[in-house]
C-alpha cells in the first residue's frame, strides 16, 4: 500500500506543479512571443480550460475502462504535450500543448481520487486522501520556485524537465497499480452525460455540488490576489511574494498530512465546521493585518485548513456513489476549475471596484459561509446510516 500513495502522492504533484509551472515564466514568453497582456494570461487558461471541458468526459468514459490503463495512457499523452510546450514557436502553439496537457490531466488525476477508495480499506482513506493532497500541496509551494530556477537558464527547461519526470512516474503506473476494471452493470454501458443523472437527480449530490462550488470560488478568489494585495500593501518584489507563496504551500502540506487525525479526532462534521468557520474568520481579518508576518501567520493557518477540508469534501464526494466515482471525481474537478475562473474573475472586478482586498475577503466569507450551508443542509457531513436512502444510486 506504501507504493500505492507514493505513486498517487507523485503523480499529483507532477500534475500539481504543471498547473503552476507557467506562472513565473509569462513576462519571459509576453516578450519572447510578441503577446500582448491582455491574452498572456490565457496561457495559463488554456490548461484549465482543457481540463474543466473534458474532464466532465473523462470521468463516465473512464469508468467503463480499466482505471490503470486510463491512468498510465493520461500520464503519458501529460508528459508528451508538457514537453512540447518546450518547442513552442509563438502564442497559439503553445495555447495548444498546455490545452492539451489540460485534457491529459482531466483524464489522468481523476483516476487517482476514484482509486483511493477502491484500492485502501476505508478506515485509510482520510489518510491516504491526505497524503496524496499533500502532493498538490507540495506542487504549489514547489511549482513556482522550481519554474523560476529553471527558467533562469532558459525559458523551455521547466517544461523539460517536468516532462520527463512525469513519464517517468507514469512507467511505474504498470507495475504498482492493480487493474481496476469497471462492474459489469447497467449504469457503465449508459451514453456518456446520462452517467451524470443519478447525481443530478439526488437532493445529497446536487447540495454537495454546490457547497463544493462555492467552497472552491470563495478559496481561489482570495488565493488569485494574494501576491497583488502583497505588493499594494506591503510593496513586495516578485521573488518577495514567491517566497511567501512558498511558506503557504508548506501549510496546505501540513494540512494534508495532518487531516486523518484531525478527523479521526474530531468526526467529519465537526471537522468542516470548525474548519470553514475558523477559516471566515481569517478572511475577516486578513485585510487589517499590520505586517508581512502576521499576513503569513494567519493564511498559513488558512491552507492549513484547506488542506484538511479538501480531502474531506473529496472523500465525501466519490461515497455518494461507488460505481461511478470516475464520473463524480471528473465533475468535482471540473467544478473546481470553473470555480477558480469565475472567483478569479470576479475577485478581480471587485478588487478594482473597491480598490482593495477587504471586498476579495467579504467575498470568500460569503462562499465559505454558503458552502458550509449546503454541506450542512445536504446531509452528507451526517452519519452514512441516516443518509444512504438519499444518497445518489
Amino acid at each position: 500500500m506504501i507504493k500505492l500513495t507514493a505513486l498517487f502522492f507523485l503523480i499529483m504533484f507532477v500534475i500539481g506543479t504543471d498547473t503552476f509551472l507557467i506562472s513565473p515564466l509569462i513576462p519571459t514568453l509576453q516578450k519572447l512571443f510578441h503577446i500582448p497582456t491582455e491574452y498572456a494570461g490565457w496561457m495559463v487558461g488554456a490548461y484549465a480550460l482543457g481540463y474543466a471541458i473534458f474532464a466532465l468526459i473523462a470521468g463516465p468514459l473512464s469508468d467503463g475502462w480499466d482505471r490503470k490503463k486510463v491512468m498510465f495512457s493520461g500520464m503519458v499523452c501529460f508528459s508528451v504535450s508538457t514537453i512540447l510546450c518546450g518547442f513552442a514557436t509563438g502564442f497559439w502553439t503553445m495555447f495548444l500543448f498546455r490545452f492539451l496537457a489540460g485534457v491529459s490531466a482531466a483524464f489522468t488525476a481523476p483516476q487517482v481520487w476514484a482509486s483511493i477508495p477502491a484500492l485502501f480499506p476505508s478506515a485509510k482513506t482520510a489518510k491516504v486522501s491526505g497524503i496524496v493532497m499533500a502532493g498538490l500541496a507540495a506542487s504549489q509551494a514547489f511549482g513556482i520556485p522550481i519554474g523560476g530556477l529553471l527558467a533562469a537558464t532558459h525559458w523551455s527547461y521547466p517544461f523539460f524537465t517536468i516532462g520527463a519526470c512525469s513519464l517517468l512516474v507514469a512507467i511505474f503506473i504498470p507495475y504498482a497499480l492493480p487493474e481496476m476494471k469497471p462492474n459489469q452493470d447497467q449504469r457503465t454501458r449508459l451514453p456518456i452525460f446520462k452517467r451524470y443523472v443519478p447525481l443530478l437527480t439526488s437532493r445529497i449530490a446536487r447540495r454537495s455540488f454546490l457547497a463544493h462550488f462555492l467552497f472552491q470560488c470563495g478559496f481561489f478568489a482570495a488565493f488569485s490576489f494574494i501576491g497583488k494585495w502583497m505588493t499594494d500593501r506591503f510593496h513586495l518584489s516578485v521573488d518577495q511574494v514567491g517566497y511567501v507563496m512558498f511558506f503557504l504551500g508548506l501549510g496546505n502540506i501540513v494540512g494534508s498530512f495532518s487531516g486523518a487525525y484531525v478527523i479521526k479526532m474530531l468526526n467529519r462534521f465537526n471537522t468542516m465546521v470548525v474548519g470553514i468557520l475558523v477559516s471566515i474568520a481569517c478572511f475577516i481579518a486578513l485585510p487589517h493585518l499590520p505586517s508581512v508576518a502576521s499576513f503569513e501567520g494567519v493564511y498559513f493557518f488558512i491552507f492549513a485548513n484547506m488542506g484538511i477540508v479538501f480531502p474531506l469534501i473529496m472523500g465525501m464526494l466519490n461515497s455518494l456513489n461507488p460505481t461511478i466515482r470516475g464520473t463524480i471525481s471528473s465533475l468535482a474537478n471540473s467544478i473546481m476549475y470553473a470555480a477558480t475562473t469565475l472567483g478569479s474573475w470576479f475577485a478581480g472586478l471587485i478588487y478594482a471596484t473597491f480598490n482593495g482586498f477587504s471586498a476579495v475577503g467579504i467575498f470568500a466569507v460569503i462562499c465559505f459561509a454558503g458552502s458550509l450551508f449546503s454541506f450542512i443542509a445536504s446531509g452528507i457531513l451526517t452519519n452514512h446510516a441516516k443518509t444512504k436512502k438519499d444518497h445518489a444510486s
